[in-house]
């Protein structure tokens, strides 16, 4: 049986065998192959036998899906991480397994603490499954998804994530002006009132800065977003919805 330590990597398996560790210290990147009959390639990364027997047993028997030998685990799809909670040894992994751009991740887990999100979201988790409610089609559900580039998450889940991004934006984004956006707020202020026709001279009057500070604002976002003048950056903020 292979634990997760914090010098041992979980179980990873395409055939239902324990292995040894699987996850050097430095991934390279590795290279999506299409699973013959459009099937989505997984690897398992389990932290013990008991875990990677059932989630192997689980996968094994779709269609759907190709389960990943161990020395090929780089070029599958989607990593699969199925765990008891997201602890020390748990996020070593999700790191490690970040530096593969080819694969996106799903968490199976069985205890998820609310802390829990802001490492999901630093590790780029796409997906996050309750064990308790990992059945065989939900599992396929969720590796699909993975597959497409979808996210996926329980619904009380969803709420706290959108609860620590609201968080975040009124506690540390505002207080400095800054935005989620390509934009800071006052610039996307400022591309607002040009899109509404105000000149230089009455945006610096309205925003209450002066007119040089209103110039080499919007120089800087037609700069920084390659944009070719005024009106190009009224359309770029109208088309991503930021403004």
């Amino acid at each position: 049986m292979t634990m997760i330590t914090k010098d041992v990597t979980p179980t990873v398996t395409g055939g239902g065998r324990s292995r040894g560790p699987s996850v050097p210290e430095q991934r390279t990147e590795g290279t999506q192959v299409a699973s013959p009959g459009g099937r989505v390639s997984v690897a398992v990364y389990a932290e013990d036998l008991i875990l990677q027997t059932g989630m192997v047993h689980q996968l094994r028997m779709r269609p759907e899906i190709e389960l990943i030998p161990e020395e090929e685990a780089d070029r599958a799809q989607v990593s699969l991480v199925v765990v008891d909670l997201v602890n020390e040894p748990t996020v070593q992994l999700l790191h490690r397994l970040q530096r593969n751009t080819a694969t996106r991740t799903g968490l199976v887990v069985g205890f998820f603490e609310t802390g829990a999100l802001q490492t999901l979201i630093e590790y780029g988790v796409a997906a996050v499954l309750r064990r308790g409610e990992a059945d065989q089609d939900r599992l396929v559900h969720l590796v699909t998804a993975i597959a497409k580039g979808e996210g996926v998450l329980p619904g009380d889940l969803l709420g706290k994530l959108l609860d620590h991004v609201s968080s975040l934006h009124r506690t540390v984004l505002d207080p400095r002006g800054l935005s989620l956006s390509t934009l800071t707020a006052r610039e996307a202020e400022m591309i607002r009132l040009v899109s509404e026709g105000y000149g230089t001279a009455e945006i610096a009057q309205k925003t209450s800065y002066s007119e040089r500070t209103v110039k080499n604002v919007l120089h800087e976002v037609a700069a920084r977003l390659e944009l070719r003048n005024r009106a190009h950056a009224v359309g770029y903020a109208m088309r991503h919805g930021l403004i």
